[in-house]
């Protein structure tokens, strides 16, 4: 694990931290990237005071050229690219179909699923040159369930699902890896966001089997793991960590 050097997208707030601080503690080399410059700033320096090499470059993961730079400053600054978590992505404005809009869609569609696409078409452009590496995309339960009232949001959700698994075909045979996790309900602002009332939220986690929300700390486990040497035969795989709730 020392020996990673590690993208994050979105890695300011939520499972993205989460994650940055799990690899971290690990010992890898970690670019953090994300559009606020004052808290970037501010993780970087918390991952280096962890013992951990890391970087912060700021970036919109909607801008294909941002994306480039970004993953070549990567790379510049570390030799390789070894691991990419293409974590960012916003919760939109929840509502009935009826109230969706052109700009409701292209805010929610130009973050989860473009971010996520040129994500991946940068990471897997070196990657593939490299013969290894290994991208996880963050979907969400609601990848692959409905739910009323967010169809916008679920909608790009099933879209990284099925882009991952594209992409996961295009890599077998080159080297990378492919693979994205599907959170439940996870203790974060999106979630209290996503929700909008502590009753909405408490209905929410009502459906969970556990009954409870889950911590990004345990989302980020799994990332880690699904990054390692140990799942070096996984690729196409959406792995669901929801406290049952997909399985019902």
């Amino acid at each position: 694990m020392s020996s990673q050097v590690v993208l994050i997208t979105g890695a300011l707030t939520g499972i993205g931290r989460a994650t940055a601080i799990a690899f971290a503690k690990q010992g890898a080399r970690l670019v953090v990237s994300g559009r606020r410059e004052a808290e970037g700033n501010a993780l970087e320096a918390e991952l280096r005071g962890l013992g951990a090499e890391a970087a912060f470059i700021k970036a919109d993961v909607r801008r294909d050229e941002e994306v480039r730079t970004l993953v070549d400053a990567a790379v510049a600054r570390f030799g390789r690219l070894d691991v990419a978590v293409n974590n960012a992505g916003t919760e939109g404005q929840p509502g009935p179909v009826v109230d969706q809009t052109e700009e409701s869609y292209a805010a929610v569609f130009d973050t989860n699923v473009l971010g996520t696409l040129l994500g991946m078409k940068h990471e897997f452009r070196v990657m593939q040159a490299q013969g290894r590496g290994s991208i996880i995309n963050v979907s969400s339960v609601y990848g692959h369930q409905g739910a009323a009232g967010a169809s916008v949001y679920i909608g790009s959700k099933h879209a990284v699902e099925g882009m991952t698994k594209s992409v996961a075909l295009e890599g077998a045979a080159l080297g990378v890896r492919v693979n994205a996790v599907a959170p439940g309900p996870i203790e974060t602002g999106m979630l209290d966001r996503f929700t909008g009332t502590a009753e909405n939220k408490a209905a929410l986690t009502a459906t969970v089997p556990f009954g409870r929300t889950g911590r990004p700390e345990e989302i980020a486990q799994a990332i880690l793991f699904i990054a390692s040497d140990a799942a070096s035969y996984m690729t196409g795989q959406i792995v669901s960590i929801d406290g049952g709730k997909s399985a019902g």
